[in-house]
């Protein structure tokens, strides 16, 4: 007996996504199931490795969105160590925008190429400076704070933690008996000195003694704890950021790749315009080894355009968030579900990957949004509220809140967030999104493996061990699906207790 009934035997039930998908009518998430298949391994046995775009491999099909109260510095470090990718919003200026990223390629390293040098002349405010900015204090001191004379010393907090005078000069608190190596060692066998020496930082010099690299004990520490982390070819967290088609976007770009962004979303809220065109085409021609992602878009035809202007992934969704009110004020988009499967289907001909971004609120839509084509999928309230979200916390009624708002509401756009339309110049701004709080979910470095479990069992159901097996079954038809009602919605929801206790998504 097969596992998976073939396509004509009596026991093949339901419809495929052909057939789901070709009613005139646009379909959610919650409008459909998928059929369970046959289990013959463990939720553990599934490997959720996906694509980000063409060039770009991720372990983990989750990402935050470009939103600023979800995503800056500290979301993209937590989303990049669990094995995604979180997308820095641009509602700032070019330097606080590069700035966001370059904590992020900071935050964990092979070798440090380029660490923060000071001078045995600078004070201890200045190392606090440095601390407060960057978020790390062991700090390599130079003759001159410059790479190109001698490395002098080394200044840690337990050289500094019990100074109260913070205008002592580093020359007077700084470590000079130093544990280095050469030039051209290996990270392996750098990472066996900081090992054996249980120092916390190794200086790599070169035969004059200058510094050329740096390598921290806390980098290993946190290669154990997060093995599925997402890096680049220098062993640097990946991470992305978002322009609008503005001129402004070009110096913007020139900065972020600078610093080594990894992947950039134009973010429009409607993605086929010559203005996304010819800044795809900018953009592949001046940083070719840059991918990047356009959208948003919810058509067969939005999709080629952009792919013909050379995307190496697409962002699909157009008013299904929640805080998102396109669909109601414009009258324009299309239902989530339907756009992610027309959309997938073109361009998964075309090698695209595509992001599913909206209407996922729990465990069920991340899964469904997979099941019919998407290679990731792009979350803000699902990660609002959570500790590595931007803002600060605060209590009404006696319940623990963050902001959350739409990067098209009237609060956001005043902030820059109309880059994402076609209006800059009018004086009349129209609300396209609505701002609000959501409930404290504790730490994304909690909630996302919960996620992860969640999906593995949902792929258990399905009878399918990887995303790849996934959607091929999905273009091949095994893959099979039933709508349901409204009536079978609510049965397959709570119902019928007096009372009861709803599961929450704040994970310690």
């Amino acid at each position: 007996m097969s596992n998976h009934p073939l396509p004509g035997s009596e026991l093949f039930d339901g419809v495929s996504g052909q057939e789901l998908f070709s009613v005139n009518m646009g379909l959610t998430y919650r409008d459909f199931l998928v059929l369970p298949g046959y289990i013959d391994f463990n939720p553990s046995d599934v490997d959720l490795e996906t694509k980000l775009s063409k060039n770009i491999s991720l372990k983990r099909p989750l990402m935050s969105s470009p939103m600023d109260t979800v995503t800056e510095s500290e979301m993209a470090i937590a989303q990049a160590l669990m094995g995604g990718i979180g997308i820095i919003h641009y509602n700032n200026t070019i330097e606080e925008q590069v700035d966001l990223v370059r904590k992020v390629k900071r935050f964990e390293n092979g070798f440090i190429k380029d660490p923060i040098l000071l001078s045995p002349e600078h004070t201890l405010a200045d190392l606090d400076a440095v601390k407060e900015k960057y978020g790390f204090s062991g700090i390599p001191i130079t003759e001159d704070g410059t790479a190109s004379t001698k490395l002098v010393g080394i200044v840690t907090n337990r050289d500094v933690d019990f100074e109260r005078d913070r205008d002592i000069k580093l020359g007077k608190v700084m470590t000079t008996e130093l544990i280095t190596a050469n030039v051209g060692i290996s990270l392996r066998e750098a990472n066996d000195i900081l090992r054996t020496s249980k120092k916390g930082k190794l200086p790599i010099v070169d035969k004059q003694g200058k510094l050329v690299a740096l390598i921290c004990r806390s980098d290993l520490k946190k290669n154990k704890e997060f093995p599925q982390s997402s890096k680049d070819d220098q062993k640097r967290l990946r991470v992305g950021a978002a322009l609008s088609t503005l001129p402004e976007s070009r110096d913007r770009m020139a900065a972020l790749a600078a610093v080594g962004v990894d992947a950039i979303i134009i973010d429009s809220a409607q993605g086929n315009s010559s203005y996304q065109i010819e800044m795809i085409q900018w953009i592949k021609s001046n940083f070719p080894n840059i991918d990047v992602i356009g959208g948003n878009v919810v058509t067969k035809a939005q999709a080629a355009n952009l792919i013909a202007a050379g995307a190496d992934g697409l962002r699909i969704g157009m008013g299904p968030g929640s805080i998102c009110i396109t669909q109601d004020t414009m009258a324009v988009g299309r239902a989530q579900a339907t756009a992610v499967f027309k959309t997938a289907e073109y361009a998964q001909a075309h090698g695209v990957p595509v992001i599913a971004d909206g209407g996922i609120s729990n465990i069920g839509d991340i899964a469904n949004a997979l099941a019919i084509g998407a290679s990731m999928c792009m979350m803000g309230s699902m990660f609002a509220g959570t500790k590595e979200a931007p803002g600060e916390y605060f209590y009404e009624n006696g319940i623990r809140l963050k902001k959350y708002r739409g990067m098209a509401s009237l609060e956001a756009m005043s902030k820059g967030g109309d880059k994402r339309y076609f209006s800059e110049s009018q004086k009349i701004k129209v609300a396209q999104g609505v701002s609000g709080y959501v409930v404290d979910k504790g730490s994304v470095l909690n909630l996302i493996p919960y996620l992860v479990q969640g999906l593995r069992q949902s792929f258990q159901d399905m009878g399918y061990r990887n995303i790849t097996d996934l959607h091929k079954a999905l273009r091949e038809g095994k893959l099979r699906f039933e709508r349901r009602t409204e009536s079978a919605q609510a049965q397959g929801s709570v119902h019928g207790l007096y009372s009861y206790t709803k599961p929450s998504m704040r994970a310690e």
